[in-house]
């Protein structure tokens, strides 16, 4: 059974020289691919990517807490304009979030686009996704503030406690993305050992943080296809099967990103 890897930017350059093999490695072991935005940088290359394979890759709108600065509000003038032409279908909203790991400064100002990035989440009936390295608890608190019925997401690459991921669980409409870091990190292989599989997700979030086997690898990336070792992981966690993995987790993340025409 064919899993998803809800969190990926295969369009990265780090994927140029061989982009048609590690698409076609994704596919044996893969449904779809979503894809979350970065800046307006990305935007072509990403669209580029769900161009070769429409039902297969599935594109979002977003800006990287990383990537906020000042004049963050001009920026989310102009993806939302791209939203709002209508021409790509883009199955949710991200990513977003907070980020108090390489910069403290612009907490404020990631707020403040998070924000806006919730209201157009519950405009358009479409997930958020949530980066939030280093800020679980600022993230949820902002979730926790805005929290209704239209609101809806991922918590993406959760490496947090199980008091967190309960917290999490009581939101009832948020799923936990988890990802290659699952399979070397105790701390997180305890909370997903103790989460409920209908709070949680696979992704890779390539080319970053590849898993055990290829966490050694030189050149150093992750690619699609190895959601597998996610999946692997999880079952063993959770002494179920790679297909158990695979039907929960894919339910879960197809009841989030409702609008994408994945051919299951």
């Amino acid at each position: 059974m064919k899993i998803i890897d809800t969190h990926s930017h295969l369009y990265s350059e780090k994927f140029n020289k061989d982009l048609p093999e590690v698409i076609a490695r994704a596919q044996e072991v893969l449904e779809a691919v979503f894809l979350p935005n970065i800046d307006l940088k990305s935007i072509p290359s990403m669209l580029a990517l769900t161009e070769k394979a429409p039902d297969f890759f599935f594109p979002m709108m977003g800006l990287h807490p990383c990537d906020v600065k000042e004049g963050w509000e001009k920026t989310l003038e102009e993806m939302k304009a791209e939203i709002e032409k209508g021409e790509v279908k883009y199955v949710g909203i991200g990513e977003t979030g907070i980020d108090l790991y390489w910069d403290k400064s612009t907490l404020e100002l990631q707020k403040e686009a998070l924000i806006e990035q919730i209201k157009w989440a519950k405009e358009y009936n479409l997930p958020i996704i949530l980066h939030a390295r280093d800020a679980i608890d600022e993230t949820a608190d902002i979730i926790e503030s805005h929290l209704d019925e239209n609101l809806k997401g991922i918590f993406h690459c959760f490496d947090g406690t199980i008091a967190q991921s309960e917290r999490i669980q009581s939101f009832k409409s948020f799923k936990m993305g988890i990802g290659g870091i699952l399979t070397y990190r105790k701390d997180v292989m305890e909370t997903a050992s103790k989460t409920p599989l209908e709070f949680l997700v696979l992704e890779t979030d390539s080319p970053y943080l590849p898993p055990v086997p290829h966490r050694k690898d030189k050149p150093r990336r992750n690619e699609s296809s190895y959601t597998k070792y996610v999946a692997s992981k999880l079952a063993e966690l959770k002494a179920v099967t790679y297909e158990d993995i695979a039907g929960v987790t894919n339910k879960n993340a197809l009841s989030l990103f409702h609008t994408a025409k994945v051919p299951m």
